[in-house]
């Protein structure tokens, strides 16, 4: 006498209904009994349409259908979205106790989350904190009440990176992600000029083909210098620049922004300013370049000088003066 076969099937409410595996449907059309303890779950309709008849149990608590199931025979059970936590613990704990009264289990999984389908989930959560009857704190933000939060956040994830604590960087790059579903949330109750975290992501999805050609275009680049040369031309091709320093944000901290305005001049091989005369270590390593610029930190400290705002405003006339050897004024 053949086993009987106790099919759990397995499903991801992260995907559309009906979109199951091929085994899956096969062992639904076959199935003498297909039961399911959730009224709502998402695949009740597709199955229905299909010819799919199942029959709801209830599920008062995982030993309890544990028990239904086992004493089903031949049954097909539609597992429950979040699981039916403790269900399979109590089904093995029958197999133990009552040797030969569970049936042969198959666990069926009828469909995967796909790579980044957790971003569905934190777009449900977005929008449910947003929404009436959420929470009022979340849906009395703006952009710009959120500002600081990420700029906080983006500065606590390079700390993360910088210690090399892979626990605090996978926790700082869900901080900062959270602020980018927080913007384009925020951004879809715009009264004229509505967007969504879809839209940003189709966004970046165009900008990112567009500037590697070298990958979805014909382009050849076997290096980076090369490919870093190419992203600099489309760049300023498609931003309309005139400047090698348009684009840097004013708003960085003061040797970050400094530091990039140089970046964007030795990339460009600019030479028309010089650089800052100052007295340099005969060999310039990253400990002697931090304790150089320590050193200016607590002489200009001493010297009652705001060495932020002294950065900033060299940075400022070094900008200026780079747009005037180009020809330009700001």
């Amino acid at each position: 006498m053949e086993t009987p076969k106790l099919i759990l099937l397995t499903t991801t409410h992260r995907i559309a209904p009906g979109l199951l595996s091929w085994p899956a449907w096969e062992a639904l059309k076959s199935a003498g009994r297909v039961l399911a303890a959730d009224p709502e779950h998402p695949q009740l309709p597709a199955l229905r349409q299909a010819g799919v008849e199942v029959e709801l149990v209830e599920r008062t608590s995982a030993p309890a259908l544990a028990r239904l199931l086992a004493g089903a025979g031949p049954v097909l059970f539609l597992g429950s979205p979040d699981g039916d936590p403790g269900l399979t613990d109590a089904l093995a704990r029958i197999a133990v106790e009552e040797a030969g009264s569970v049936p042969e289990i198959e666990l069926l999984p009828g469909s995967w989350d796909l790579p980044g389908a957790r971003l569905l989930d934190l777009a449900s959560v977005m929008d449910r904190l947003r929404s009436p009857g959420g929470c009022p704190w979340d849906a009395e933000q703006t952009h710009e009440t959120l500002v600081k939060y990420l700029v906080e956040e983006a500065f606590e994830l390079v700390e993360a990176i910088e210690e090399g604590d892979r626990v605090t960087l996978r926790e700082e790059l869900g901080d900062v992600l959270l602020q980018v579903f927080f913007h384009s949330r925020i951004a879809e109750e715009h009264p004229e000029d509505p967007f969504s975290v879809d839209d940003v992501a189709g966004d970046i999805v165009e900008k990112l083909m567009y500037r590697h050609p070298h990958v979805f275009g014909d382009v050849e680049a076997d290096e980076s210098a090369q490919v870093e040369a190419n992203w600099e031309q489309l760049k300023a091709a498609e931003k309309q620049r005139e400047s090698v320093l348009d684009g840097v944000p004013a708003g960085l901290p003061s040797l970050a922004y400094a530091a990039k305005l140089v970046s964007r001049v030795r990339r460009a091989g600019f030479t028309a300013v010089p650089d800052a005369p100052y007295e340099l270590p005969a060999e310039l390593t990253a400990d002697s370049a931090g304790e150089l610029l320590l050193a200016v930190a607590q002489r200009a400290y001493d010297a009652g000088v705001d060495v932020d705002a002294a950065l900033r405003g060299a940075g400022r006339r070094y900008r200026t003066a780079v747009r005037a050897a180009e020809g330009l004024t700001d």
